[in-house]
């Protein structure tokens, strides 16, 4: 499969066939002889559908630790030794500071997190009153990752004006059993058609470098394709002490590239964001995989440090593509130099939220 025609396998992608799974093997396994010829079919698909945009998500982790799920990959998982901050939800004041900082870094959207199988009454309806808090100061779109979700949960969700709801699929049906038992890949397939029928948008993707094969990343692809899911983050595992897979290591740039490729021809007109590992793995060739994706975090992870917002945006800059307002729209370019100093200025509080 060193013999695939990009140029035809983007033709196939933007007239929404999905690729076979043989073409698929082919993408991950292609050599770095072609892979720039890959790139630029996979840019193709995502320029007829992203142009150049690039758009920023801003990650809180407004509760960190103490979950009582045996997630591997999870350094604040029941099973991990990993020394991290572990805390409650945080307060509503602190949420709002951290959604203060999501505009001033011209993110389009507030994704909030907290560790955990499934909210608890007391701090669902705190997390609902913060969302609400933002919403009334903020043009920002919400994005919540608060774990597994019922029907009337994320019913309220809806009617408190929360965006999009995350659940990762992390890996595929297959692979699932390898890296958690507490919970089922179908429990997460549910909240994700939970948040559809509340009529929330979806965030689901996964994590790469957990051992999988390359037929549970096509899989995986697959299944998120199935699920219609309008947001797609790709993660690459940070080995972390402490956690099952500590000592993992699978992935080279060029492997990352590869992945993110599969899932644009798979997934043409998604939302695909660089998420978690972007600075470890993808390392000096980050800016490539912007022509796969069209998405990144700007700021800190979970429980990682991610690189510095100025050095992302002139990242962005430096490789033609510009940033989208919060609304969508193309932010002016005269504005950038502007939001460069926001950045350089945010990153010296960032420890204050």
């Amino acid at each position: 499969m060193t013999n695939l025609d990009y140029s035809d396998l983007a033709q196939l992608s933007l007239s929404g066939e999905l690729i076979d799974r043989s073409t698929a093997k082919g993408i991950l396994n292609a050599t770095d002889v072609v892979l720039l010829e890959q790139l630029a079919a996979a840019y193709k698909v995502r320029h007829h559908y992203w142009s150049n945009r690039v758009r920023l998500h801003f990650l809180l982790n407004a509760q960190s630790g103490l979950c009582p799920e045996d997630c591997n990959y999870c350094s604040q998982s029941k099973i991990s030794t990993a020394e991290i901050e572990k805390y409650p939800l945080i307060a509503q004041s602190k949420i709002v500071s951290a959604a203060d900082r999501a505009a001033s870094l011209q993110a389009g959207t507030f994704c909030m997190a907290i560790s955990g199988r499934s909210p608890s009454e007391s701090v669902f309806n705190s997390v609902l009153e913060a969302f609400q808090a933002v919403k009334s100061k903020h043009d920002l779109k919400i994005c919540a990752c608060l774990g597994l979700l019922s029907e009337a949960q994320t019913q309220r969700l809806a009617k408190a004006g929360v965006d999009r709801v995350n659940h990762n699929l992390n890996t595929s049906e297959n692979h699932h059993e390898n890296i958690c038992s507490t919970h089922t890949f179908r429990d997460r397939v549910a909240t994700i058609k939970n948040v559809q029928k509340a009529g929330i948008t979806t965030c689901s993707g996964g994590i790469l470098g957990m051992n999988e094969s390359d037929e549970d990343i096509i899989d995986l692809a697959y299944s998120l394709r199935e699920l219609d899911v309008t947001s797609v983050p790709i993660n690459f595992l940070i080995p972390i002490a402490g956690t099952p897979l500590a000592d993992i290591n699978q992935l080279n740039p060029r492997r990352c590239l590869r992945i993110l490729n599969l899932f644009r021809f798979i997934l043409p007109k998604q939302e695909i964001r660089i998420a978690g590992g972007r600075e470890v793995h993808l390392r000096s060739l980050q800016v490539m995989g912007l022509y796969p994706a069209n998405s990144i975090f700007v700021g800190d992870y979970l429980t990682t440090v991610g690189q510095s917002a100025s050095n992302d945006l002139a990242m962005i800059r430096d490789a033609g593509f510009v940033l989208e307002n919060p609304d969508g729209s193309i932010l002016e370019t005269e504005n950038t130099q502007n939001l460069n100093v926001e950045f350089k200025q945010s990153e010296l509080s960032r420890d204050s939220v």
